[in-house]
């Protein structure tokens, strides 16, 4: 792994937006505008670092679904904040059923430098993006920088091959909706709801656009419709679940949600099991399940225990995004253990790495069981942020 500048191709900005990357720059708090794709600097793997990420990928994922299958049979539903038993109730039943409801996509943060094993930083596995700057762009910068060599990316060919296989699974006769949040100021949203669509789409699949906001609720029929009244049979969200069963519409989500087998009136992708690999709480239930693996980090969910003076340890909020309420400590401080209103998970301090002062996390992600491509951001500080800048990477 190693990180190379080269200058940006020219007209960059408009190239990438005809690509699907509808915001290749970031405001400040200053105001000023900065590249979010960073073309100016590359990473390097060889294949034989691929190919040994990738079997760690999907070794993870393996045990995030032993971890999923041990919270609901040991009922640890309250380690993950998951307190309504009716919520507890219905993603059991959807893990049962998982066979029978479309699951798409998760990706996974690394902590990796090339020189010893990478470290599963966490999983999100219900509403992840960078996808399309991952899927997309990159590939094409390759094909224009680096014609005839190779990059860690299948992400588009099976996103498709996945509607394919689990349209079967979909309600018959009615479209598959994608929805985003209007609330989304950025366009992040709106862009991978749009992308995945258009797979979607390539699949064969009919579908239709709705923004989260424009969902109604028709009494009479207690069904879910679009602005249309026309009924919501099916629908990928890009919303996360913990709002979707705490909004003022949850309980009409609860009472008419298909589990699989055609019990419910709106199916949801993705699925409500997804609940429990987007939770950082699973980050110590894996630490428990496989201690001192090679690719796990110390994790706990009551406070730090023996990483508060040894290795210093960070703080995660358990439904927390984009670094959001997360804090470092360094070894040797006072511990900082919180309330049960603000639950976390206490992970061991693991610095990312720096390459020319920029601090690397690996976005590593699997289309249903499988490892399918890599997304690379930078950050200026320790902890990944809304700041955070995409650059392309390149197998040589």
């Amino acid at each position: 792994m190693e990180r190379r500048t080269i200058d940006p191709r020219p007209g960059w900005q408009q190239t990438v937006e005809e690509q699907g990357l509808i915001y290749p720059l970031t405001r400040y708090p200053d105001d000023s505008l900065r590249p979010y794709w960073d073309e100016s600097a590359y990473y390097v793997f060889s294949l034989r670092e691929v190919e040994a990420l990738e079997e760690v990928v999907e070794e993870l994922h393996r045990m995030c679904l032993a971890a999923a299958e041990h919270i609901v049979t040991a009922d640890r539903f309250a380690d993950l904040g998951i307190t309504d038993p009716r919520v507890a109730e219905l993603v059991t039943e959807a893990w049962r059923r998982r066979a029978e409801l479309p699951s798409l996509y998760g990706r996974f943060d690394l902590r990796y430098d090339g020189t010893g094993p990478a470290k599963l930083l966490e999983y999100n596995a219900d509403t992840p993006t960078s996808l399309v700057e991952a899927a997309s762009p990159q590939w094409f910068w390759m094909a224009d920088r680096f014609p005839g060599a190779d990059q860690w990316n299948s992400l588009h060919e099976r996103l498709v091959a996945a509607w394919k296989r689990q349209a079967a699974l979909l309600p018959p006769g009615n479209p598959l909706y994608f929805a985003h949040s209007s609330a989304d100021e950025l366009g992040e949203d709106l862009m991978t709801v749009a992308y995945l669509k258009e797979t979607a789409e390539q699949a064969g699949l009919d579908t239709d656009w709705i923004s989260m906001e424009e969902i109604g609720w028709d009494p009479l029929s207690g069904r879910f419709v679009d602005n249309q009244l026309r009924f919501i049979r099916s629908c990928f969200k890009l919303y996360p679940w913990e709002w979707l069963t705490t909004d003022r519409f949850a309980d009409h989500v609860l009472d008419t949600l298909d589990n699989g087998g055609g019990t419910g009136t709106t199916l949801w992708i993705e699925p409500a099991w997804k609940m429990l690999l987007s939770n950082k709480a699973l980050l110590a239930i894996l630490w428990e399940l496989y201690p001192d693996h090679p690719n796990l980090l110390p994790a706990y969910l009551d406070g730090p225990h023996e990483l508060a003076r040894t290795t210093g340890y960070v703080a995660k909020p358990l439904l927390g995004r984009e670094g959001a309420g997360v804090t470092i400590h360094a070894p040797g401080a006072t511990p900082v253990v919180r309330d049960e209103e603000d639950p976390c998970c206490y992970q061991e301090l693991a610095p990312l790495p720096s390459f020319d002062g920029n601090r690397v996390v690996l976005g590593a992600w699997v289309v249903e069981d499988e490892s399918a491509g890599l997304g690379i951001r930078e950050s200026s500080g320790p902890i990944t942020d809304e700041y955070a800048r995409f650059l392309p990477h390149v197998i040589l």
